[in-house]
């Protein structure tokens, strides 16, 4: 088994974050880990709660002279987001992530790492097991499914946290304090079609988009990053005015809260359009490469022949086009009272047309919307809706979260920034993320709960090139070893 981060300091996290690498959890397979964890908790004779949906309550007491303290939240999510680079080998559900360090990062070998959320995990477990530290009592709240459904969150207990700060170890830039994100929820479309067998004489061709940078569909939405899904709806919608095609398949994306990096569809085809067909899929490459030059430098779009497969009818298959390029993608607003906060967002995160069990075809999508102003959230959904009527597809709203509301004139915050000073001698950033941090969900479950989120620094969250800078960590646990230590009496 693979331990080289139990060789890095401080060793009190990193030893945790190691056996977070070693313990496969991507969402909805948290089991495992949570059942070691609670056996972890009982022999150093700490108490645990699981609450029906399954997140995992650790409770330690204050330690001496400290029982007066308010007692802290620490809260982290125990799954991570399982995606790899094309052409590598390695089961989210077995196998453990293979990390390696190199200029002073943390990085996994061709996965996501798992930092986004295992560090802060990892640095609340180090303090539940801490000896020599000084904190008033501990509740750590590990929920699940953070990154695909928050719905660990939103199905959270009522009533079972009695502390009134709560410390989200959830954020990715080291000198940053988050006090507020925006809520958001998934479109998820579904439609059936009926097929028709390939004509006779037809080929077949595969297009995929690959090598894209994705990312994050909040914190990246606004960096100008390609999304493979739309770019390869785009060269559809441009071949349908040009040439006549049959679309037989489609297949873009694997988390609707993740830029979708890589996207393939198939088609059948006429020979005798085959120079058309060609000359436009170039000319499309072309000008792709000049308009991402600056940013997709890896950006491929590959031609390999396809399986001649039954197709949809022209007319479907062009309304569904037209429908998916009418679906809302990027930035829709930024914040006209926050400099360089992006106020609402889409992401096409999911693009699925397959051939389905009763002889025909099914497609489905799904889409994230972000907004810090509910009313946006609704109608940015209410246009996807709009976009895919088009087609007379089931579109069903669900897992909605509340955004939290920041607060600058919170005690908690002023009291952070003090001890952020004190520690590391620089004044921190204030800032609202465009992410669906916990922290709205569970505020809206408990009024009156006040609120930070910090975090070492993460880069590529959400990708295979996700990494994390070894230096900010040992900042990252100095700083919460420090606001545990000052903790206001109750």
């Amino acid at each position: 088994m693979n331990q080289i981060l139990t060789t890095l300091e401080p060793h009190a996290i990193w030893k945790h974050f190691q056996t977070l690498c070693n313990i496969p959890r991507p969402s909805y397979h948290e089991a495992a880990l949570r059942e070691h964890l609670i056996a972890w908790a009982h022999e150093l004779g700490l108490t645990t709660y699981v609450d029906p949906v399954g997140n995992l309550l650790i409770r330690k007491a204050a330690t001496k002279g400290m029982e007066c303290a308010e007692t802290v939240v620490l809260q982290g999510h125990l799954d991570m987001v399982a995606q790899k680079d094309a052409g590598v080998e390695h089961d989210f559900e077995r196998d453990p992530i293979v990390t390696r360090v190199l200029d002073g990062w943390v990085h996994a070998t061709g996965t996501t790492l798992g930092a986004d959320n295992g560090i802060g995990v990892a640095a609340a477990l180090a303090v539940l097991e801490s000896n020599n530290l000084s904190h008033g009592p501990i509740e750590a709240l590990f929920t699940i499914e953070e990154e695909t459904s928050l719905r660990g969150a939103l199905q959270l207990e009522e009533g079972i946290l009695k502390g009134k700060i709560l410390l989200n170890l959830d954020s990715e830039d080291r000198g940053d304090v988050y006090i507020g994100c925006a809520g958001g929820i998934d479109i998820n479309v579904d439609k059936q079609y009926d097929a028709l067998p390939a004509e006779e004489g037809v080929q077949a061709l595969t297009i995929t988009i690959a090598g894209l940078r994705g990312g994050h569909s909040g914190l990246d939405i606004h960096k100008g990053r390609a999304n493979a899904n739309v770019l390869l709806v785009r060269l559809l919608n441009k071949l349908k005015l040009t040439s006549d095609f049959a679309l037989t398949s489609f297949s873009g994306g694997t988390l609707r809260n993740a830029i979708s990096r890589e996207a393939s569809a198939t088609f059948n085809y006429d020979p005798k359009n085959k120079v058309a067909i060609e000359e436009c899929i170039e000319k499309f490459k072309q000008d792709t490469h000049v308009e991402y030059a600056a940013i997709e430098t890896n950006l491929k779009l590959i031609l390999a022949e396809g399986k001649v497969d039954k197709q949809l009818a022209i007319e479907f298959q062009n309304a569904l086009i037209n429908a998916l390029s009418c679906a809302p993608h990027g930035v829709h607003r930024m914040s006209p009272d926050l400099e360089g906060v992006t106020e609402t967002s889409c992401n096409l995160g999911v693009i699925n047309l397959k051939n389905n069990s009763q002889g025909g075809k099914s497609f489905d999508a799904c889409l994230l919307v972000r907004s810090l102003v509910d009313s946006a959230v609704e109608h940015l959904s209410n246009t996807a809706k709009s976009a895919f009527s088009l087609i007379d597809a089931s579109v069903v709203l669900e897992n909605g979260y509340p955004g939290w509301r920041p607060d600058p004139q919170a005690g908690l915050l002023k009291h952070f920034l003090a001890v952020h000073k004190e520690v590391t001698g620089q004044e921190a950033n204030v800032k609202v993320i465009h992410a669906g941090l916990e922290c709205g969900i569970i505020g809206a479950k408990y009024e009156g709960m006040e609120m930070v989120s910090f975090g070492p620094n993460i880069r590529g969250a959400h990708s295979p090139t996700e990494r994390m800078e070894i230096d900010s960590v040992g900042d990252f646990w100095n700083l919460l070893v420090a606001l545990l230590a000052s903790v206001p009496k109750r």
